[in-house]
């Protein structure tokens, strides 16, 4: 059983590769931009990166689950290969994100992770896709990741606390930023040979569940002192839609657009990441990193209008 889903799928179809569809991807990679950092935030939070994880995990796991039964269609047989790299590629990712998690401060890690990423998906995107950047976007590139890796460099001289694990977080955090241009990358090419994307990103989230949340389970029952259940399974109900919109937005971005493109517009996640620091976690902001962020925002304006 199915429900009719012809009005969306007629729509990605009309309006992908057209400028309508490339503004809708502006605005989808954007979204994708600040529920990513809010989502970084949730697992780096007061619980275990692992807990917090697998409790996301597995909340959207739960909520995908009537959607593939009642909603949407059974993915296409070509599609299969495709989701067991993608579970390989997204369970090597979350590992090193908990790892890199429970190694640094949030403030360090979630821009490397960030800044890491773009130059890796652009690659991938025109080894596989065939996608140019133009002399200026490169520029806009530029500015971005100055941007990134200069909050970086701010919050590890000002705001940087675990500094004797700070050299393994960094280099977790660079291995994590490879991880989500690749995932980022095949991500796109799977909703790309999807006929139905909204069918892939339901069973995607399906079998992305199942790879953290075994080991969550299995963390919590050894833990000696166990964290509260509510509050945990409150995160994790959160994180869970928050990844849905997160994930999803960016994936039917990388289907309306450029890979390339909507990649580095999310990056500018580590704009309301600071943000977010800054309004829950107390952090100053003070002019330089007000600077440094608006270099992001520059660069990322650069690269979406300078094609």
């Amino acid at each position: 059983m199915s429900f009719d889903l012809s009005f969306f799928i007629d729509l990605i179809y009309k309006i992908e590769g057209t400028s309508t569809g490339s503004r809708v991807a502006l605005w989808l990679a954007v979204l994708a931009a600040f529920l990513h950092a809010v989502f970084g935030s949730l697992q780096k939070g007061r619980h275990d990166p692992w807990l917090s994880r697998g409790a996301m995990d597995a909340s959207s796991g739960l909520s995908m689950l009537p959607l593939a039964i009642f909603v949407v269609p059974i993915p296409e047989p070509e599609l299969w290969p495709i989701f067991l790299l993608i579970f390989i590629i997204h369970f090597i990712y979350k590992v090193l994100q908990a790892l890199a998690y429970s190694k640094g401060s949030f403030t360090v890690v979630y821009p490397v992770v960030r800044g890491t990423s773009p130059i890796f998906t652009v690659i991938g995107a025109y080894i596989l896709f065939g996608e140019t950047f133009t002399s200026t976007q490169w520029f806009g590139i530029f500015l971005l990741l100055m941007g990134i890796f200069g909050l970086a460099l701010y919050n590890l001289v000002f705001l940087e606390t675990s500094r004797e694990t700070l050299p393994i977080a960094l280099i977790l955090a660079i291995c994590t930023g490879s991880f989500v241009a690749l995932y980022t990358t095949v991500d796109a090419y799977g909703i790309r040979v999807a006929i139905n994307p909204l069918a892939f990103i339901v069973w995607f989230f399906l079998f992305d569940s199942l790879s953290i949340t075994p080991y969550a389970v299995y963390r919590w029952i050894n833990l000696r002192e166990k964290p509260k259940f509510l509050p945990l399974a409150i995160r994790g109900a959160v994180g869970g839609v928050v990844a849905f919109f997160s994930f999803g937005s960016i994936m039917l971005a990388t289907r309306l657009d450029k890979v390339g493109e909507a990649a580095v517009l999310r990056e500018t996640s580590t704009v309301f990441a600071a943000v977010i620091g800054w309004l829950f976690l107390k952090e100053t902001v003070g002019p330089r990193r007000v600077l440094l962020m608006a270099l992001i925002a520059i660069g990322a304006i650069i690269v979406e209008f300078g094609g």
